[in-house]
């Protein structure tokens, strides 16, 4: 049975958690505060450690930096517990060594899987200490971004989703990135008058799930799968134990997410100053692209979409869609829309 250490000055959810944490077979120390909480951790050697910020005595920055410093404490899991949400907060105790961060209310799904991720991991790192000719192994096999994506795809849980279906949904917990292996996923977040307004749109051989590789920060868009799509996907803890192996892969894959924030850059500079047309047709082509077609294949794809993408209203696309069609850029049959005259629909302005 796993031992939890508990240091939380509101009494009522200390004695809640504690509960809750007993509920679910683990041994807990509680304590009231973060003075306290360093002398239980020292005395008794808990296997994780899940501590409130703001406290009196010492706060959860003064007990993490403590038991760091603590030859028989630094290396237990800690997990911050805190009302705060400010990144600045959640940065500065994950830059002060804290593996994950939880703010309050939060779900008791969301506590558990928690604890269980950070206890796993410190069982995969203490196997890997045993084996070290199997850890050199691993090493080697993952030397470049093309590589990680093998390990996606050999190792990987492979996961299939149905056109329109959601992949995950915006403040869901993060707990794995995915490599997409087949289709094309589109990321959106819902305004507050109820539009839909597509972020990105995601193809085969993409990454998919970036949010933070250490704080148990959710998700912060949903995704959707656009046609049929399939996915390889690995915990974050994996990668990032991965990443820590392998300073290539990680600026390689630290690259390749610098483009697509550039990417994601010249579509909102084109949504907000190209004109309604030049939107219009750079969808059509950017749907063209990402879906892998030919010229003289159909692009199946709903208005809605192309509208959100394009940062444009329904009507407008409709309307912009027709002028193409008059003109013989495009054929439409039904929500099939065929490219006639691609170079002619590359130059709309």
């Amino acid at each position: 049975m796993k031992t939890i250490l508990l240091i939380e000055d509101d009494s009522a959810l200390r004695e809640n958690t504690a509960e809750l944490l007993e509920l679910s077979d683990y041994t807990v120390h509680s304590a009231a505060n973060g003075k306290i909480g360093i002398e239980v951790a020292k005395k008794q050697l808990p296997d994780l450690i899940i501590c409130d910020i703001m406290m009196p005595e010492v706060d959860g920055y003064g007990v993490l930096e403590a038991v760091s410093l603590e030859p028989t404490t630094t290396h237990i899991p800690f997990i911050f517990l805190s009302a705060k949400t400010e990144h600045k907060e959640i940065r500065k105790g994950m830059d002060l060594g804290a593996d994950d961060y939880l703010t309050k209310p939060f779900e008791e799904e969301d506590l558990l899987s928690a604890i269980e991720s950070r206890l796993a991991k410190v069982k995969i790192l203490s196997t890997m200490k045993e084996t070290p000719s199997h850890t050199n192994e691993a090493e080697e096999d993952v030397r470049n971004l093309n590589e990680l994506k093998n390990l996606f795809d050999d190792t990987g849980e492979i996961l299939k989703f149905k056109k329109g279906e959601v992949i995950f949904k915006e403040s869901a917990p993060s707990h794995k990135i995915f490599l997409i292996l087949n289709g094309v996923v589109k990321s959106h977040k819902m305004e507050e008058n109820g539009k839909e307004l597509i972020t990105a749109l995601y193809k085969p051989d993409d990454f998919l799930g970036f949010t933070s590789f250490t704080g148990n920060i959710p998700y912060q868009e949903t995704a959707t799968a656009v046609e049929e799509v399939e996915l390889a996907g690995i915990s974050k803890n994996e990668l990032t134990a991965i990443l820590a192996q392998n300073q290539n892969v990680s600026l390689e894959l630290m690259n390749l997410l610098t483009e697509s924030v550039s990417e994601i850059k010249k579509q909102l500079l084109q949504m907000a100053y190209s004109s309604v047309r030049k939107k219009t047709a750079q969808t059509l082509l950017q749907f063209a692209f990402l879906l892998n077609k030919k010229p003289e294949d159909a692009i199946n794809i709903s208005r809605s979409d192309l509208a959100s993408v394009a940062g444009i209203a329904p009507e407008s696309l409709i309307r912009t869609l027709s002028e193409f069609k008059k003109k013989g850029l495009i054929e439409i049959a039904g929500r099939n829309i065929k490219i006639l005259q691609l170079e002619s629909l590359a130059e709309v302005q």
